[in-house]
Formats: structure tokens, sequence, C-alpha cells
């Protein structure tokens, strides 16, 4: 969960009710283990299990996890002894935005502005569906802003 304020940020994935948005676990879990293997990309390719005891997460969550940035070039995997994962990109070139929407799809503030939602029969007269177009962009541009390399610092 991401709060700034009274902000808290959710997915649109997980959003069940529309007057809050959060980052899931599975996308703040991701962010982790790529700082993890940005911080030790030094050791080259770090086994899985290793990045799991640092970062306190079960095997089973990263089994789910890495697959995903893998495929998206994020992570490169290599199975076998002395297999593992690393970093496919310079920490300077992952943003967060990118990992988050790869893990939670697209952030929204409330459903009616989530892409391809069916319009509200408000919407003609809503005087506030412009906030919460402009607070979207806003979150969005902040996390397309932030790298891993900012997160290391």
């Amino acid at each position: 969960m991401i709060t700034a304020g009274s902000l808290t940020v959710m997915t649109a994935k997980d959003a069940t009710w529309c007057d809050e948005m959060f980052v899931s676990t599975r996308g703040r879990y991701a962010l982790r283990v790529i700082i993890d293997l940005a911080e030790h990309e030094a050791d080259g390719y770090t086994a899985m299990r290793k990045v799991a005891e640092r970062q306190n997460i079960s095997l089973k969550y990263l089994e789910k996890i890495l697959p995903v940035l893998v495929s998206e070039g994020i992570l490169h995997g290599v199975h076998g002894k002395g297999g593992g994962y690393r970093l496919a990109r310079r920490p300077e070139e992952i943003k967060v935005g990118d990992v988050i929407h790869l893990t939670d799809g697209d952030l929204v503030t409330v459903a009616c502005v989530e892409c391809n939602s069916q319009p509200c029969e408000k919407t003609s007269e809503c005087r506030t569906k412009p906030m919460w177009n402009e607070l979207n962009h806003v979150i969005n541009d902040y996390l397309d802003g932030v790298t891993i390399a900012d997160l290391m610092m």
C-alpha cells in the first residue's frame, strides 16, 4: 500500500470498492526482489532461495512473481547449478511504474476513470471526474519517474 497524506493507492484489479486503491503485495514484493537483486548485482545470478531469505518472502510466492519479471525482460533467469536470477537491465532503466503496471495493472483512484470501465450514469455532469483523471496522471507520472536506482539511494 502506498500512502501519501490521506491518499491510499490500490490497483483496479484488486478494487472491490472505489474509495481507495492499493498496490498489491505482489507489486510490493516484486519491487523488493528487484531492489535486492540490484544491490547484489556483483554476485551474478542469485538463487531464488537466497532472495526469499533476505526479503522474508516465501519461495512459493516468489515462484509466482519471478517468471513474470523474466518474461517481461526485467530479470534474466537461469536454471540449474549456478543458476538463479539477475537484472536484465540496469537499475536506472527499470521504472517503478513499469513494475507496478506489470504486477497490478493500471492504478486508478475510482472505477469510473479506469480504462474500459462502464460509464457512470452521472459522467456527463460529474464535477469530480476531471480531478480523478488528473490524480491518476499524477500518481502514474510519479511512479514512472522513480527508478530502482532511486530506491537504492
